[in-house]
């Protein structure tokens, strides 16, 4: 019966020395502030030579917009509030110039990229041969 006593304390010894260090330091999650909001987007460029923005976004934060050169000075800037879901905008940029451009979507925490490049098409000098037999 002894045995039996000593072999239980010595498993819930063991016990309470492998929980009590896993309970100090519990594992969490880093979270968001509350005032961030996830949001989708999707950019893509129409034949007419316009920009079309869609964004979808949660409740609660704000999102950015901004459409910036490649020396990064901003040429358009939108403020997405925080009661605003959905945001579908269109960019007219044919009147840019040549050149790189970025549209930059942010929460502040969270960045989204999109690469656009504007080139003018070199006309292209077409010979036409016609020939009688």
């Amino acid at each position: 019966m002894k045995t039996l006593i000593t072999a239980f304390v010595v498993a819930l010894s063991l016990t309470v020395a492998s929980v009590a260090p896993a309970s100090a330091n519990p594992i969490t999650r880093p979270t968001r502030p509350a005032s961030v909001a996830s949001y989708q987007s999707g950019v893509y460029t129409t034949a007419e030579g316009k920009v079309q923005i869609g964004l979808d976004k949660q409740l609660g934060g704000k999102v950015s917009i901004r459409l910036v050169n490649s020396q990064g000075k901003e040429l358009y800037q939108e403020q997405v509030g925080k009661r605003q879901q959905q945001v579908r905008l269109r960019l007219d940029v044919s009147s840019l110039p040549d050149g790189s451009y970025t549209v930059e979507i942010s929460n502040g925490v969270e960045t989204t990229s999109h690469a656009l490049t504007i080139a003018t098409a070199q006309p292209s000098e077409s010979t036409r041969r016609i020939a009688m037999n």
